[in-house]
């Protein structure tokens, strides 16, 4: 069984820059109403972005928690490509957590962990990459 995530959108082509910058994706097709995101490396799941006719009402039922190392330098790149805060940063469990909003409305999270949080070794500050250990989904 493979994972894929699904995200409902008016436009996934003017979307798509986006995701795929914000996750290191890039784009793997484009089938009907779908733009495809995938990871380059082959570990993280799909992103498909789904153009439906509705307009988005009200939170999503489900969203996407970009767990990483520094919150600011993260939150400042997001915005940069066209995110917008609406929530935070505020304390999750122990989690510092920011609510944000994708180009077209979608909500998503970044958040830190706490500083005793546990970290497999390719997660450590000193490491490559920008992943946190598991935590809260906010």
């Amino acid at each position: 069984m493979n994972l894929a995530l699904v995200l409902d959108c008016s436009d996934p082509d003017a979307l798509a820059p986006f995701w795929a910058q914000a996750l290191g994706y890039r784009v793997v097709r484009v089938t009907g109403p779908y733009v495809v995101l995938g990871d380059p490396g082959g570990v993280g799941p799909e992103l498909l972005l789904q153009r439906v006719p509705e307009p988005k009402r009200g939170k999503n039922r489900m969203h996407l928690d970009l767990r990483v190392l520094r919150m600011e330098p993260e939150l400042a790149r997001l915005r940069a490509l066209g995110a917008r805060a609406v929530r935070g940063p505020f304390d999750n469990n122990g989690w510092l957590t920011t609510v944000l909003l994708d180009p077209q409305g979608n909500e998503f999270c970044v958040l830190e962990p706490p500083p005793d949080a546990a970290r497999p070794a390719d997660q450590r500050p000193d490491a490559a990459g920008s992943s946190a250990s598991d935590g809260p989904s906010s």
